[in-house]
């Protein structure tokens, strides 16, 4: 028994159907449903030419033009209607008003009025040709009628896209090509190719101008979202420099309390089982800490930064202002350092925020203005530290001060002082010359430093002290 190579063979999948043979006819009446769509829906809401606009006389400029044009053009087509064309007056007057009067309506609805205007001007021809032929007589368009209808294509280019554009001139050529093959031999229809060739060129201006103005306005918003998307980088690449600065900080008081809570069974004799326990666990967990931390590190630190030297040097504070002044006058610019002895302990955060913001406040000065006198002043005074950094007038002419987040220095500033919790005043001077005063709390006088033990030391021999006791012992004397 055989079987047939079509009943053994898999089957195969069949040809891809050939496409319709109709798809040429079906882009043809898609492409005439959209110009038709285009023609029936305005493609923006009814809001006025520069309705945007700054200034208000700005903003009434496109009524009072439409304002000009309907009553330029109501008269006078009602004129020549009359007198030239031989029109009957209460006819001259229908057919200007109806052909002039939507013109009011450019400013907001211009394809509305476009609806309005070219039926009118149809049925002006239509009138015009059972009129006897007028010596030297314009037709089917008559000089102000021609006008009129050119200043519609302007506002339709304006505020159409090229869709209804293209859509408004293939109905205007079509009328005019319509009533060129109708008119009789004694009717001159000259103006009927002359409305053609200038609507395509006032369509096509109108429409460059539309989308000249539109690009402007994307450029503008793409302008305003690059400056905050630039600004909100900024402010994140500040604290990501803040927080590399503090990890210094913190690590070091974590340290303090790896090497406490490691050296207190040797430093305190006859502690209980249980508490060495707890000073051993709370030792491993600061160790664990330091670990996290330093990955942390890893995350926020810059390309390029890694291992550079700048990342193992020891963090400024308020003992290196001086030699921060000192290499300021050095660059050119007239210094000077007021410095009170009576800060006493400043918190880390605090030291190292007043050092970045007179540092900040100094480059700054530099930059902007050069060759003035400055004078920085640390000073604390009611549970504050306070930083004030006052340049005068530059020596000669500079850029102005950044304000707006174009550098890092006053973000640096705002952030460093929102961390600390205080607050910060920049801005110029009234007689020229700039001022920066920052404000950050200090902690209270009889509260011990953090991370350092306390100055009473126990007894030998005496029990620690419970939980709910503030003092800490200290290693008793040898």
């Amino acid at each position: 028994m055989s079987t047939s190579p079509s009943s053994s063979a898999p089957a195969r999948p069949s040809p891809a159907a050939p496409p319709p043979a109709d798809g040429l006819l079906s882009a043809a009446r898609r492409n005439l449903r959209e110009l038709a769509q285009g023609l029936t829906r305005p493609s923006h809401p009814p809001t006025p030419l520069l309705a945007d606009a700054p200034k208000r006389w700005q903003r009434l400029l496109p009524y009072g033009v439409v304002l000009v044009l309907a009553a330029t053009f109501i008269p006078v087509t009602i004129v020549v209607l009359a007198t030239p064309y031989g029109l009957p007056g209460g006819l001259a007057g229908a057919l200007g008003v109806a052909q002039a009067a939507p013109l009011l309506m450019l400013a907001h609805r211009p394809l509305q009025a476009w609806w309005i205007v070219l039926p009118a001007d149809v049925v002006g021809a239509l009138v015009l040709l059972a009129q006897p032929p007028v010596p030297h007589g314009v037709w089917p368009w008559p000089p102000p009628v021609l006008v009129a209808y050119l200043f519609v294509l302007l506002a339709i280019g304006l505020r159409e896209t090229w869709r209804t554009v293209l859509a408004v001139w293939l109905v205007t050529a079509a009328v005019s090509a319509a009533l060129h093959l109708i008119a009789p031999a004694d009717r001159g229809t000259g103006s009927a190719l002359l409305l053609t060739v200038l609507g395509a060129a006032v369509l096509a201006i109108g429409g460059v101008v539309r989308e000249r103005d539109e690009a402007t306005r994307r450029l503008a918003e793409q302008e305003t979202i690059s400056e905050a998307e630039r600004a909100r980088r900024t402010l994140l690449e500040e604290r990501t420099r803040i927080a590399r600065e503090l990890h210094d900080v913190v690590a070091h008081h974590m340290s303090v309390i790896t090497v406490q809570a490691d050296s207190a069974p040797y430093r305190i004799s006859g502690l209980p089982r249980a508490a060495e326990e707890e000073f051993t666990a709370i030792a491993a967990a600061a160790r664990e800490s330091l670990g996290e931390m330093r990955r942390l590190l890893s995350v926020l630190r810059s390309d390029g930064t890694e291992g550079g030297g700048a990342d193992r040097a020891p963090q400024p504070g308020l003992d290196r202002l001086q030699q921060l002044v000192e290499a300021t006058v050095r660059a050119g610019l007239p210094a000077e350092l007021s410095l009170a002895a009576d800060v006493g302990e400043v918190p880390s955060a605090v030291n190292l925020s007043a050092y970045r913001i007179v540092q900040e406040a100094l480059a700054n000065v530099v930059r902007h203005a050069p060759g003035a006198r400055t004078q920085v002043s640390v000073r604390a005074a009611g549970g504050h530290l306070h930083v004030l950094v006052v340049n005068g007038p530059a020596a000669r002419p500079a850029s102005p001060l950044e304000a707006a987040g174009t550098g890092h220095g006053l973000v640096g500033m705002r952030e460093r002082v929102r961390l600390t919790g205080g607050t910060l005043d920049v801005g110029p001077l009234p007689e020229g010359g700039f001022r920066v005063a920052a404000r950050m709390p200090l902690p209270a006088a009889d509260a011990p430093p953090p991370g350092t033990p306390s100055s009473d030391a126990s007894p030998p021999g005496a029990p620690p002290p419970g939980p709910s006791s503030s003092a800490r012992p200290t290693p008793e004397d040898p």
